[in-house]
């Protein structure tokens, strides 16, 4: 493994180590314990996961994204718009539309503005009110499936949300039979919203989350707190713009964000 080129990126803070195994396979490195040790933040490359762009029969590629645990991701959308970027940088791509397949199923991807945007995996099991009781501050809750399951939870002001005592604690309700990731949603005086998220598989706060973001969209427009779209801003100052369907389980969710190129470099003894 000594020698594999591989690549940084980041998706609005949410940061991934990427490899090109469209050639050569992915291999050991798939490993859980490879994993852990490239994502490490003192003695690997640092990241919140690690994405192979892999051949696919049908589309341009396949997108495999690890959690830092370890455990094979259902969906990311940050890793998507970065798998995009990629994959143009590699000329797996040209430009207009272009289809890459995910472990939940098909994405379709574009450049608008210079920005990735995709048709992100659809909406599911929408439930506008999630049964586990509220604490002081918090307003709402509700429950959404973008791929991986999401809890969104409306507070005053996310700044004032302890997210990794709270978030650990929803990411393991037992009545979630998958667990979730748990975001915190907040309005300013000006309208403005903004999301921080504690993300199941990282098992702690990061600095952006896609499907969080499209969760997010869909539950603020289920609770006739926005008209169809939103713009968050997440924890790491970048936005992530999502947009649903005025019922969020029909339609194709669209996700528009950051996917930057940090550095890239070759392995050496991890």
């Amino acid at each position: 493994m000594a020698g594999r080129r591989f690549w940084k990126m980041s998706g609005s803070g949410n940061d991934f180590v990427f490899f090109d195994a469209m050639r050569e396979s992915a291999g050991a490195l798939a490993t859980p314990e490879m994993i852990g040790r490239l994502c490490e933040r003192r003695t690997g490359i640092g990241a919140d996961g690690v994405v192979f762009l892999e051949p696919h029969a049908v589309h341009a590629f396949s997108m495999r994204y690890f959690n830092r645990d370890g455990s094979l991701a259902e969906m990311c959308g940050n890793a998507a718009l970065c798998s995009a970027r990629l994959a143009t940088e590699l000329g797996l791509v040209l430009g207009g539309d272009f289809a890459f397949e995910t472990v939940s199923g098909p994405v379709t991807g574009r450049f608008v503005e210079g920005r990735p945007e995709i048709d992100m995996v659809p909406v599911t099991e929408l439930a506008e009110r999630f049964a586990t009781p509220l604490i002081p501050g918090e307003h709402r809750m509700g429950f959404a499936r973008v791929g991986v399951p999401h809890l969104v939870v409306l507070v005053p002001d996310v700044e004032q949300v302890d997210v990794y005592h709270r978030g650990k604690e929803l990411r393991h309700l037992p009545e979630l039979r998958d667990g979730a990731n748990a975001n915190f949603v907040s309005r300013d005086a000006s309208g403005h919203w903004s999301i921080r998220t504690y993300e199941r598989g990282v098992e702690e706060e990061t600095l952006a989350c896609g499907t969080g973001s499209v969760a997010a969209a869909s539950l603020l427009t289920a609770w006739g707190l926005v008209d169809q779209r939103v713009a968050l801003t997440t924890r790491s100052g970048c936005e992530l713009v999502a947009s649903v369907a005025d019922d969020p389980e029909k339609g194709t969710p669209v996700l528009r964000g950051e996917g930057r190129i940090v550095f890239e470099g070759t392995l050496g003894e991890i």
